[in-house]
């Protein structure tokens, strides 16, 4: 029998993500999933918009009355209201290389594929993606390597990071740009950090250590416990906007959930702020991956609860939802928690300035992509859906990150800067790269939001930097 006992303020990953607790959570949730004095205690609790237990969440996960599931949506979509008005932010990846040491079973990167073709940009090379995805209208990247200690080393990160930094193109610029690595020292994060990244993003992918290690059988990245106390090692750095998520279809959707709260919790507990975001992708075909050789996959139905149920549980944590995602599936979750999407993505090396030779370079992709639409389908489609999309990168430039952005987002007045740089940012976007319908909807969308700015000061102002846009001047912020 286990010694090891559930401590949600420990360093030690079998401690914080203790095995125990979450199948006893999960027996605890099957057993109250019909007990509606319970259930509404919990809707209330989450009403109030702060947050809910992991052990709350797992109830609600289970509860079978539709009635209920019902409330539990309304409640996802208030919050999210409340917090994020109609705003979504707009991100793309930008993939590096995809030579990889790993084995992971589920990833065609993996070390054993020898069907997929391996390729590493050099600076030059992430300068034409750079500008192509400037030319798009991008101003926030998420940078994805495959783990390899010789062939991209952190050096190789750094030294992109500084060249994507410093490409500016027409009105193009790249703000913000997150990285999605492996898990590294404490010491490397903090070159990470002073090399001016925003948020520090690692997926756990499953958090059943028996089922992650049978998944990641090579590589360091079989190293459970090194895996799972990275985003401490990344505070430690001081790196304080993390980014945590599972791949969820690898294991246990339920287990998964109650994982990534306890991970959140623990963070909170440990160092006072929880994750700056929450991912939650989901299986996807690829080179050499069926989805089908996972029965654990989830149906859009489940997946819309695991992200309504997540916005109860963090209502101030972001949550992301990528191209994995068909336009359908992206609807339903956008309407119950997600704040922020990709667009126009590759997920291959090299995807974004080779369009004249796609066929090799999908070749490389990490997986399919579901929402193959342009940026400006999916601006245009956001507005027409009533959301506001933002380019805003303001809250890392201006500091507002860690226990700073959850204190103003937990008092009501991150919104105060968030609405209107949406607005500034997406008014960008309409005079350099839009098409003109949508164009017309964005200015549309801009007329109304800015009469609803709740301060006469920030609607002035906002109005004068707007009018100073169309004349040509970049980048206003709160």
């Amino acid at each position: 029998m286990s010694t090891i006992e559930y401590n949600p303020k420990s360093p030690h990953a079998a401690e914080f993500i203790h095995d125990g607790e979450i199948r006893s959570t999960l027996e605890y949730a099957r057993q109250m999933r019909n007990d509606r004095e319970l259930i509404e205690e919990i809707l209330l609790k989450a009403e109030e918009g702060k947050g809910i237990s992991h052990r709350e969440a797992a109830v609600l996960i289970e509860v079978e009355d539709k009635e209920v599931e019902e409330r539990i949506y309304a409640i996802a979509r208030k919050l999210k209201e409340r917090i994020y008005g109609n705003r979504i932010v707009m991100f793309a990846p930008l993939y590096l290389s995809n030579h990889c040491v790993n084995g992971c079973v589920y990833c065609p990167y993996h070390a054993q594929n020898r069907t997929i073709p391996r390729r590493k940009l050099t600076q030059e090379e992430i300068r034409r993606e750079v500008i192509a995805l400037q030319d798009m209208g991008h101003k926030r990247l998420a940078l994805e390597t495959g783990e390899h200690p010789k062939l991209s080393p952190i050096e190789y990160v750094l030294e992109s990071i500084d060249t994507i930094y410093s490409i500016k193109h027409k009105n193009g610029a790249i703000r913000r740009v997150n990285v999605n690595i492996a898990a590294t020292t404490v010491e490397n994060y903090t070159r990470l950090k002073d090399a001016g990244i925003g948020t520090y993003i690692l997926f756990e992918e499953t958090y059943d250590r028996e089922a992650y290690e049978k998944l990641h059988p090579t590589g360091p990245k079989s190293d459970w416990a090194y895996h799972t106390e990275a985003m401490d090692r990344a505070m430690e750095g001081g790196i304080d906007d993390v980014g945590i998520g599972a791949l969820f279809g690898l294991s246990n959707y339920r287990y998964d959930l109650v994982g990534i709260l306890m991970h959140a919790e623990h963070l909170e507990a440990r160092f006072g702020v929880g994750p700056h975001t929450i991912s939650v992708p989901r299986i996807r075909p690829a080179d050499d991956i069926d989805p089908k050789d996972f029965p654990d996959a989830v149906t859009d139905d489940v997946f819309r609860r695991i992200v309504a149920v997540l916005r109860l549980a963090v209502p101030y944590t972001g949550m992301i939802v990528s191209t994995r995602e068909s336009k359908r599936s992206r609807e339903l979750v956008l309407d119950v928690g997600v704040s922020q999407l990709s667009g126009g993505s590759r997920t291959s090396v090299g995807g974004y300035a080779d369009e004249q030779d796609m066929e090799n370079v999908e070749d490389s992709a990490q997986f399919d992509i579901s929402d193959d639409r342009t940026l400006d389908e999916i601006v245009g489609w956001l507005l027409e859906l009533g959301y506001v999309p933002s380019f805003c990168t303001a809250c890392y430039r201006e500091g507002r990150t860690g226990d700073r952005f959850m204190s103003l987002a937990k008092r009501g007045l991150i919104g105060d800067c968030c609405a209107p740089n949406a607005l500034m940012t997406l008014a960008e976007y309409l005079e350099d790269y839009a098409s003109p319908n949508v164009k017309l909807l964005g200015k549309n969308m801009i007329a109304r939001q800015t009469q609803i700015i709740p301060s006469e000061k920030i609607r002035r102002i906002t109005l004068k930097n707007l009018e100073e846009i169309i004349n040509g001047k970049r980048d206003f912020r709160f």
